[in-house]
């Protein structure tokens, strides 16, 4: 019998209160002193003013695990939750229109950081641990109003310092010079979010800044694969976790794309959410929200690799297993692991979404009924004529 959504949070939380019994100090004190990631965090509550700070965890030493979602792929959602909860977060409420002063240049400076610079932070009062998870946000650990902070061994990073400098540099051009050097996603959103990019410089809060550049990275390789031939196959690549059920279909087309997700509610129903793009790109927010750029960024990256275009459509079924959500970067690093696989080929388009649709627990026709993607290949395009 598989375990609901409240047993698993039920042995999370309790597992991590067992923990708190032993070390609550770490995280009930007004001052804290550690290694930081490097992290930092720009909300959005009350925007334009938000909270702004850094994150740190009560351990010195090599602590860049605990915010680097790349490094992530294998590890249990409890490792993932146990990640965030370690991690205390001070913070100032800044604008997000004035990046400047000593304070923001100091949070430039770690996200720049490609080392774990130690972190002394004294807080205005005690921070309270948290003890408690939800089915409904991600989890994050203690918060604290900052008195005063203090950083040292930091070790820049080159190609974030080249870009913080070029103020003739456009944000975009900034996230995609990144990127094609080697950066990480996750390094570069954190970047744009502190407010590092752009000729007209502003904070951008986090949970924003993370769809903002996997739209931007997705955007631009999609432009580039446009101009190569379409695969002649039909293609089906699979990967699971965290109670995460993946399944694309890549099949011989112009660029078409369509991600769909389905998920259980505490009552048993099925929830749907789906969005769709041709060549021309998407034209509103997407329903399923950041998920969407992040599923689109990983197929992109492998069709320029293999130098070719496709249609493509991505299914996502959320079974109960998932039941702490830990944030968009693990359908990006889903989607990446999926298309390193071996993928099932098959004869048709008809037998491809038989395939995809395989493991799921949810139907293939209420998938298609869901979705878009078959009134999308009826309306042919001029290309379809030559």
């Amino acid at each position: 019998m598989r375990p609901t959504a409240k047993d698993v949070r039920r042995t999370i939380e309790q597992n991590w209160n067992d923990y708190l019994s032993k070390y609550a100090n770490l995280f009930s004190s007004d001052s804290i002193s550690g290694s930081s990631p490097p992290s930092v965090f720009v909300g959005s509550f009350g925007y334009p003013k938000v909270g702004v700070g850094p994150m740190v965890p009560p351990i010195h030493g090599d602590t860049s695990l605990l915010d680097t979602p790349e490094r992530w792929l294998g590890k249990t959602l409890e490792e993932i939750v146990n990640f965030r909860l370690n991690l205390v977060r001070g913070v100032q409420k800044v604008s997000v229109h004035a990046p400047k002063g000593r304070y923001i240049e100091d949070l430039q400076e770690i996200a720049m950081a490609n080392n774990t610079p130690d972190s002394e932070i004294k807080f205005e009062r005690n921070t309270v641990p948290v003890t408690t998870i939800d089915g409904e946000s991600a989890p994050f650990g203690p918060i604290g109003k900052i008195k005063s902070v203090k950083f040292s061994g930091i070790s820049s990073s080159k190609p974030i310092e080249k870009t913080y400098y070029d103020r003739d540099m456009k944000a975009e051009d900034a996230i995609l010079s990144l990127y094609n050097s080697g950066i990480e996603i996750s390094k570069i959103q954190k970047c744009l979010s502190i407010g590092m990019f752009g000729k007209k410089r502003r904070m951008v809060p986090t949970r924003w800044s993370i769809t903002a550049t996997d739209d931007v990275i997705s955007k631009n390789i999609i432009s580039d694969i446009l101009d190569h031939p379409s695969i002649d196959s039909y293609e089906v690549f699979l990967h699971e976790h965290f109670g995460n059920i993946f399944s694309v279909l890549l099949f011989p087309h112009r660029w078409i794309f369509e991600m769909e997700e389905a998920w259980y509610t505490e009552s048993g129903q099925i929830g749907f959410g789906a969005d769709a793009e041709d060549a021309n790109g998407l034209d509103h927010y997407p329903e399923i929200a950041g998920a969407y750029f992040a599923a689109r960024l990983g197929v992109a990256e492998y069709l320029r690799k293999k130098r070719r275009q496709a249609g493509v459509l991505v299914l996502r079924e959320i079974r109960p297993e998932y039941a702490v959500p830990v944030g968009v970067w693990q359908v990006r690093e889903a989607i990446r692991a999926a298309m390193k696989g071996q993928p099932v080929r098959t004869e048709t388009l008809e037998k491809g979404i038989d395939e995809a649709c395989k493991k799921m627990s949810i139907s293939k026709g209420e998938w298609l009924a869901k979705g878009t993607l078959l009134k999308m290949l009826k309306q042919k395009s001029i290309t379809d004529y030559f």
